[in-house]
């Protein structure tokens, strides 16, 4: 292993299988009514992410050294917490003024998924010095990236946004599910897309224990 050597690290929860090739048809569904619309603003097609790839992130971590992995899976272990139902909310553009990526709200009704978002931030604060974004956590799942002068519009030069007539997205469809780990992944970029490699689980807590 080089000295040195990184690994890029995210913490995640994962929908049922289910749910994610449901939202990969949905998602397949809007891209096809965007490149059918004629629209100028649409300048390129969206990546759509494979549904095995779909994920909510709850914290990134970005490039750590690799020493640091056995740390932040022992953190991610000790997060054991009760995250009930999750519902799939509006389709958003991220982030709104120069979007690169279509994702979908989640709708976290008790609050639980946020709290462990929260507790798994002070983990990894305490295993290897991380420190969170400033921005408040808002749950969601990327579907597709926008490729490169994908969606935008002009309000004064170099300042691309999304269109002021948007082809109209379709509903999500109404599901929901209750997620069962939260997981460490590392990240393995190509010229094909991520890959994501699982190294470290928590189960959550269910109810009845």
């Amino acid at each position: 292993m080089a000295r040195g050597a990184t690994a890029r690290l995210f913490v995640a929860v994962d929908p049922p299988a289910a749910i994610r090739e449901e939202l990969h048809a949905w998602a397949r569904d809007a891209a096809a009514g965007m490149a059918a619309s004629g629209a100028a603003a649409v300048r390129a097609p969206l990546r759509l992410l494979d549904p095995q790839a779909l994920h909510i992130t709850l914290c990134f971590l970005g490039a750590r050294p690799v020493a640091e992995i056995d740390a932040v899976g022992a953190a991610v272990s000790g997060c054991a917490a009760h995250v009930g139902e999750l519902s799939l909310g509006a389709p958003v553009w991220l982030p709104p003024r120069r979007p690169r990526a279509l994702a979908v709200e989640i709708h976290d009704r008790d609050g639980e998924l946020a709290r462990l978002q929260g507790a798994l931030a002070s983990a990894m604060a305490q295993a290897v010095g991380w420190q969170a974004e400033r921005r408040r956590f808002k749950a969601h799942l990327t579907v597709a990236r926008v490729r490169a002068g994908g969606v935008r519009r002009r309000r004064g030069a170099g300042a691309p946004e999304l269109p002021a007539a948007a082809p109209a997205l379709p509903a999500t469809p109404p599901l929901s599910f209750t997620p069962e780990a939260v997981v460490l992944y590392r990240s393995w970029l190509s010229p094909a897309g991520a890959r994501y490699e699982p190294l470290a689980a928590c189960e959550l807590i269910t109810r009845d224990r």
